[in-house]
């Protein structure tokens, strides 16, 4: 009896220690893989810039501002998001308001907000082709950094030098001058600012400086106007003694 139950109990042993040498022996399980990091969050988007809707009460104080030269008023205006270019019913900009009344401060500021000097109105004019008219040199000035196109013409084909010769405005044609403007233009009465100072003006002081300034500044004395008259002769013809004989010796 002993001796069955000591050969089970050797039987038991070897099943244990086979079954211990397969677990040795069985493929180890792989590694559990790492866990998927979490997907990266998603680029933020720029805000768009900042854009102001229609104002048009704005629009309205800006243009009204501009034309009674208000600065103060002008800055609320932009800074309530007026549009530097809207229009009053003439299709006059604030720039053009304020350049009309001679407002130099406004138009400074207006040009730095970014206003068109070119922009014209139902009658052609703009801000710095009025400036002819006016004469006024600081407002020219104050235009200048807003790179004005010097070829853009009036109702009359003009730029902003021939008005200012016909008005006597001997300042402006100066600075005109010497800011590069085209001083043989001719407008669609086939007149020059040099045809303009003679045949419009009235062969005083102001307009003998004019005729000199036009001819220094390499204005072409032998231009005629449509009906072949040059300057000298319309001198001649209006006895303006002095001015025909600025504008012999040129010739």
């Amino acid at each position: 009896m002993r001796t069955a139950h000591t050969a089970i109990g050797r039987r038991a042993a070897v099943g244990v220690f086979a079954a211990i040498a397969l677990a040795a022996c069985a493929p180890a399980e792989p590694p559990a893989a790492p866990a998927t990091p979490p997907p990266p969050p998603a680029a933020q988007q720029q805000p768009a810039p900042e854009q102001h809707a229609p104002n048009p009460t704005a629009d309205q104080q800006l243009l009204s501002a501009a034309d009674d030269g208000d600065l103060d008023q002008v800055r609320a205006a932009l800074a309530a998001g007026a549009n530097v270019e809207a229009r009053d019913e003439h299709q006059r900009t604030p720039l053009l308001l304020a350049a009309l009344a001679d407002h130099v401060d406004v138009a400074r500021e207006l040009v730095k907000a970014g206003a068109d000097p070119n922009a014209q109105d139902d009658r052609r004019d703009s801000a710095f082709l009025v400036t002819g008219v006016t004469g006024s040199v600081a407002m020219l000035e104050a235009l200048l950094p807003a790179n004005p196109d010097f070829t853009v013409t009036n109702r009359f084909g003009g730029i902003s030098i021939i008005p200012a010769s016909e008005r006597g405005h001997v300042d402006y044609v100066r600075a005109a001058a010497r800011a590069g403007l085209n001083v043989d233009h001719v407008n669609r009465l086939g007149w020059t600012a040099l045809l303009e100072a003679v045949i419009l003006g009235d062969g005083s002081r102001p307009y003998q400086e004019i005729v000199q300034i036009l001819l220094d500044a390499g204005a072409d004395p032998n231009i005629p106007d449509h009906d072949g008259v040059t300057a000298l002769r319309h001198a001649e013809a209006h006895g303006y003694t002095k001015i025909a004989e600025i504008l012999r010796s040129a010739t």
